[in-house]
């Protein structure tokens, strides 16, 4: 469903837009880091949520553009628009961090607060679409957006050639089937492993049912990974490469405190709690490197006063 030439249009279409970031080597771990928490947003949301902008008819794009998000994806919305010079509404919970909520509104976007879950949301955000002819920009659940993350695999396997496990969170699944597309439109043969929190192991569930299974209820201090489902594009695009996925793994949220304040104190990165899940799986024990072995580190914007705890 993701075409290799979507994969390389997007990235094309990025230059200049989001950062190739870099790899990082962690001998303690034995891994490399892939600092997407060193894009202009924070997050590798900015990929996707650019892509989905670009491909939208220009008189739709001119009307605006409106998301759902607890955050990283509304950033990358507001940033994208910007850019485009176009309005963005961004429907956020009642919950969201105050990072998150000064980071949409550093890039003009303007903020709505609705509910606590993932539904509340969207109900908002298509109401208000409707209302007043803005087009949706999916946080996860769209081809465009799926297409604009597969370019974190496109850089990890032009990065290192020689990757053979490349490690990404689980939230609605639009970043780990990005990778998963990104690397078969490279050629690679890695094989990619899913980190979810133990209180949202939507994903692990899913696959298991083989459909997307929605929760009853998710929690933990990594806000980004508690949607309550994985989304149909996401997870169509992991059944259709299911040969490179090796599988999905929980972390609980006292290993993912200690993977935010290794990779501050260690490695001087500042990592919100869904950005440090892959490093909290290696440093639990819950997945052991094979060869070259890639973390993807999805997001920087992290609340100070975690990482003194």
């Amino acid at each position: 469903m993701i075409t290799p030439a979507a994969v390389h249009a997007a990235a094309v279409a990025l230059r200049g837009v989001a950062l190739r970031t870099p790899l990082l080597s962690v001998a303690e771990l034995g891994v490399y880091l892939k600092l997407e928490n060193l894009q202009p947003v924070g997050a590798f949301k900015v990929r996707g949520a650019y892509n989905a902008i670009r491909k939208l008819p220009d008189p739709a794009r001119q009307r605006g553009v409106i998301t759902y998000s607890s955050g990283n994806h509304g950033q990358a919305v507001a940033y994208a628009a910007q850019r485009f010079g176009v309005r963005a509404v961004i429907v956020m919970p009642e919950t969201a961090p105050a990072v998150k909520v000064a980071g949409v509104r550093k890039w003009g976007g303007e903020v709505v607060f609705a509910g606590r879950t993932s539904e509340d949301r969207q109900r908002r955000a298509e109401a208000l679409a409707a209302g007043e002819g803005l087009a949706i920009v999916p946080p996860f659940d769209h081809a465009d957006i799926v297409a604009g993350q597969a370019t974190v695999g496109l850089e990890i396997a032009e990065q290192c050639p020689d990757v053979q496990m490349v490690v990404a969170p689980v939230g609605g699944g639009g970043l780990i089937s990005g990778v998963v597309a990104g690397l078969a439109a490279s050629g690679s043969g890695a094989t990619v492993w899913g980190v979810e929190p133990a209180g949202a192991p939507k994903l692990q569930r899913s696959l298991a049912a083989g459909a997307p299974v929605r929760l009853e209820r998710t929690e933990s201090i990594a806000d980004g990974l508690i949607t309550l489902t994985v989304g149909r594009i996401p997870f169509g695009v992991l059944q259709l490469h299911k040969a490179r996925l090796g599988g999905v793994v929980l972390v609980d949220d006292d290993s993912i405190r200690e993977a935010v304040h290794f990779l501050y104190r260690r490695c001087k990165l500042a990592v919100e709690p869904s950005g440090a899940a892959t490093t909290a799986a290696v440093q639990s024990g819950a997945l052991t490197p094979s060869g070259a072995t890639v973390l993807v580190v999805s997001g920087g914007n992290v609340d100070p006063a975690l990482l003194e705890d």
